[in-house]
């Protein structure tokens, strides 16, 4: 019997319901399984193998940039030496600045509290030292167990040859004088300086405060410090730094270093500065002369690890301050026209020459100059000096700076030597 005309309008809505709900159920099952990729697609635009854009658009994803390099730690003896101050305290910086003296036939535990308390960072071995190398290794051993493990002692002595000469005995070659050391042709000197050096280090030295550099200008017997004593080359300003080079090369083949002294030299005065209380002036010396052109030569050329400075007065260079206290000198000529940027050590700040300064004064008036160690012969000087320099450093910000800077270059050269090492 044929359907009627409602009937077949209700099944059409019937089935197109059922067909509808197969669609809508068939849309839910593709969000289901299509939605969680397209989502992780959305948060991750950059990944974009399959979206529609641009590669000028496309911003690349951190994972392909290239990563920068870590830098490179500054492994330079300077830059050691800064970390290292920079890790002390103001004492320790001062104790850096200061050679306390230890006497043939002294005990070294007289140094104890000045090296293992007061952080004295240098050690000047005097006097007549006649036993040998065994009794100096004693000392020296001794007095480097007071010290950090990572920061050992700049450990001096006046080596020059002939009348000077602290060290004798078994182990210990007798040293021809400057004088007849600058008979020698240069490469003979500096073999035999090597020689010499590795006698220091076999006993616990490991500075020389040598060679003499002053050119002796009037009667060799009416210069008491130097030609009196034959403690130069004897030769001209030009065959003085020439020896004085090849003195300083042969040391440090044997792994010592050197101070050329006494700057800008004696050779044109009369009286000692150990034993003239009234000052020595020099009146003929000048920035330009050759006298002071053998040590600037050598120190250009050589490079030493110190320069000591003299305490005469130089009238031609600076007329109001011994050379140790002249920033004319110091900051001015050695620093600023020779760039030389090694150890500047006093003459001894006992001698007689300064009498006429408070021992507390001694210390800061060099480092004010822009010296950085101040050597002591009488142990009587180190507490003064050292409680000077602490003073004005605690009161003066700049000075402060200036013990800085000086602490920096002896921990340079120290760790150059291998007598400091980072932790």
């Amino acid at each position: 019997m044929p359907m009627s005309r409602n009937s077949q309008r209700n099944g059409s809505h019937i089935a197109l319901a059922i067909i509808a709900v197969f669609v809508a159920l068939a849309l839910v099952i593709a969000a289901i399984i299509v939605w969680p990729r397209v989502s992780m697609r959305l948060q991750r635009p950059d990944d974009g193998a399959n979206i529609a854009r641009n590669d000028a658009d496309v911003e690349p994803s951190h994972d392909a940039l290239p990563r920068a390099a870590a830098p490179t730690p500054d492994t330079s003896a300077e830059a050691k030496a800064r970390r290292a101050v920079a890790a002390m305290g103001m004492d320790e910086r001062v104790g850096q600045l200061v050679m306390a003296p230890l006497y043939a036939g002294t005990d070294p535990s007289v140094l104890w509290d000045l090296i293992a308390n007061q952080h004295v960072g240098s050690v000047l071995i005097i006097g007549n030292w006649n036993d040998g190398v065994s009794s100096v290794r004693s000392a020296t051993d001794a007095l480097q167990s007071y010290a950090p493990q990572s920061n050992r002692l700049l450990m001096t002595t006046d080596q020059e040859g002939g009348l000077v000469q602290h060290l004798q005995g078994p182990g210990f070659d007798a040293m021809p004088s400057a004088v007849e050391q600058g008979t020698m042709d240069v490469d003979q000197l500096r073999r035999s300086a090597a020689v010499w050096g590795a006698q220091l280090a076999q006993a616990g030295i490991n500075v020389d405060l040598a060679p003499v550099l002053g050119t002796v200008t009037i009667d060799r017997m009416a210069n008491e410090p130097i030609g009196m004593l034959d403690r130069d080359f004897g030769l001209d300003a030009d065959g003085n730094a020439r020896h004085g080079i090849a003195f300083v090369q042969g040391m440090r083949d044997a792994g010592i270093a050197t101070s050329v002294k006494h700057y800008p030299g004696l050779g044109s005065v009369n009286g000692n500065t150990d034993f003239t209380a009234d000052g020595i002036l020099d009146v003929t010396t000048t920035l330009d002369g050759a006298e002071i052109g053998a040590f600037d030569t050598a120190i250009e050329q050589s490079d030493p690890g110190m320069v000591m400075m003299s305490l005469a007065t130089y009238q031609a260079i600076d007329p109001d301050n011994p050379a140790v206290f002249s920033s004319t000198l110091i900051d001015g000529h050695l620093r600023g026209d020779l760039g030389y940027e090694g150890v500047v050590t006093s003459d001894s700040m006992s001698a007689t020459a300064l009498s006429g300064f408070s021992p507390d004064e001694l210390g800061v008036r060099m480092v004010d100059a822009g010296g950085d160690l101040a050597c002591v012969g009488v142990l009587d000087y180190v507490q003064p000096i050292l409680d000077g320099l602490k003073r004005r450093a605690a009161s003066d910000p700049e000075f402060a700076d200036k013990v800085t800077r000086s602490a920096q270059r002896v921990m340079t050269l120290k760790y150059e030597m291998g007598l400091a090492v980072e932790g």
